[in-house]
């Protein structure tokens, strides 16, 4: 009746990425807490019928650096049925949690700087002459 679902949430190098972690996991255990003690009894009688593995089914926070912020994934067992709607309710929540932060935590972004070009001589034919500025 669950299923394993992620959302992802870039954050800004500099911040704390303990608070990150912990914001998260906090949020995550007051949206999704119920559904990862139901869903353990659900994965036991599955574990021991089909003989997989016992997977964890609390939600579960992990972080990776690449080259533009430090990206947390949360990890959470999620009703099918309610995927669309919990996942709303986390975003939404951890919007919430990230603006009390103060600071601690904040939102990345993808930015882009555009540098001045320089000035372009234009020859057209029949001998005139323009200059462009950006």
């Amino acid at each position: 009746p669950f299923l394993w679902d992620e959302i992802t949430v870039p954050v800004k190098y500099g911040c704390d990425h303990h608070l990150a972690r912990e914001l998260l996991l906090r949020v995550a255990g007051e949206v999704v807490g119920p559904n990862a003690a139901s869903a353990k009894g659900a994965w036991q009688q599955l574990v021991q019928r089909y003989l997989i593995e016992d997977a964890k089914v609390d939600p579960l926070v992990t972080m990776v650096a690449n080259d533009n912020w430090m990206e947390f994934t949360l990890r959470y067992v999620v009703d099918f049925k309610r995927r669309r709607a919990t996942k709303d309710e986390l975003f939404s929540r951890i919007l919430d949690e990230i603006a009390a932060s103060d600071g601690g935590v904040a939102l990345a972004s993808a930015t882009f700087q555009i540098v001045e070009t320089s000035v372009l001589d234009v020859r057209l034919k029949g001998g005139t002459e323009s200059r462009v500025q950006p």
